[in-house]
């Protein structure tokens, strides 16, 4: 079985990539958690049905592990990343997504081996075949 090294796997992510600029905040104040959690939720309901099932348990699975998390800059990131999130399906912009190569730089081993397994699921999905495991 092929066993991609993270720089494959960086190389592979970026080249699928398309530069983007980054969202602006505005410095917009952020959502309390629950209000937050609440609003994201709200939001699937106008995502495919696929879309929306994937999208509400990551949520509520993210949110339950960090909700014991007690280092606010830890809580503010998290919360600005799931308000930019809001943002973008509000918006109607995430099927068409991108990643800045300055965020996959930033990225761990095992995060970019987690985008690169999501990638390829991605493919198989849109190119009508059922995972491989």
């Amino acid at each position: 079985m092929f066993s991609p090294t993270t720089t494959t796997m960086k190389q592979a992510a970026a080249t699928l990539l398309k530069a983007h600029r980054p969202i602006a905040r505005k410095h917009r104040a952020l959502l309390p958690p629950l209000q937050l959690y609440r609003r994201i939720l709200r939001e699937h309901k106008n995502l495919p049905s696929l879309q929306r099932e994937l999208g509400d348990q990551y949520v509520k699975s993210e949110f339950k592990l960090h909700r014991e998390t007690s280092n606010p800059l830890y809580i503010v990131g998290f919360l600005a990343s799931w308000q930019d999130y809001l943002h973008v399906i509000t918006k109607g912009d995430w099927e068409e997504g991108t990643l800045s190569s300055e965020v996959l730089e930033k990225m761990s081993p095992e995060q970019v081996g987690q985008l690169y397994e999501l990638m390829k699921e991605t493919e198989n999905f849109r190119n009508g075949q059922e995972s491989a495991q």
